[in-house]
């Protein structure tokens, strides 16, 4: 089984469901240090699979390590969502409540900054091509079968990012959209609603994990959905 190591970058948003997290597991088009790369589509059919068992990859540490004891493959969580789009393999999680899950966990929340702080994937090359000049990859990888997601200590593809690590209280962009669709946001001034439709979710978000108090006062009060 190979592995296709990916960073990502911790930015504290909260969630109703604590410990969920998202993010790229892999991304398109860039060089790993291996030498590979992922084409567009290479998920698809090994995604198509685990759709029909309606079920998805394990999420590990570390790949379970190498001595590949029974402990080791414990799952530290469980995968909810894994989709391709025009960046590569989105991935949407969350920790178990156990002793490895929360540590897992806890690891990535760490300040100044998390010590734990990469995605890898655990997979098998189906369908391939080999570079044949010095400056091509050393492999296109077209079709992979997918068998887990881990988090890992020691990243090698830069690009790839976790976009969220969630704690209990605020929504979700998903959970926005459809509280917008639903009609059940909480009120806002006209200023504050301003600023969030021309920045949109994504731009408040970096404003917030910025520093800017006043975008994390916005986003804190888009707490609707739980009531609060």
């Amino acid at each position: 089984m190979n592995s296709f190591l990916a960073p990502f970058e911790i930015k504290f948003s909260t969630d109703a469901k604590a410990g969920a997290f998202q993010g790229y597991g892999a991304i398109f088009g860039n060089v790993d240090s291996y030498g590979d790369v992922i084409a567009p589509g290479a998920f698809k059919r090994t995604l198509k699979e685990w759709g029909k068992k309606k079920s998805l990859p394990a999420m590990l540490a570390q790949h379970g390590g190498w001595g590949m004891a029974a402990s080791d493959l414990m799952p530290i969580g469980v995968w909810t969502d894994m989709r391709e789009d025009e960046k590569g393999l989105w991935c949407e999680g969350v920790f178990a409540d156990t002793p490895r899950g929360q540590e897992a966990y806890a690891l990535c929340k760490m300040e100044p900054r998390p010590a734990l702080d990469g995605l890898s994937i655990g997979y098998a090359a189906k369908t391939y091509t080999v570079g044949t000049k010095p400056e091509e990859p050393r492999r296109t990888l077209q079709d992979i079968e997918l068998f887990e997601v881990s988090l890992v200590t020691m990243p090698a593809n830069p690009k790839a990012r976790v976009s969220a690590v969630k704690s209990a209280g605020e929504m979700t962009k998903r959970e926005f959209e459809r509280a917008l669709e639903c009609g059940t946001l909480p009120k806002l001034t006209s200023s504050e609603a301003k600023r969030l439709l021309s920045g949109g979710w994504e731009a408040m978000s970096a404003a917030r994990d910025a520093g800017d108090r006043e975008a994390a006062d916005i986003l804190r009060r888009l707490r609707a959905l739980r009531g609060e």
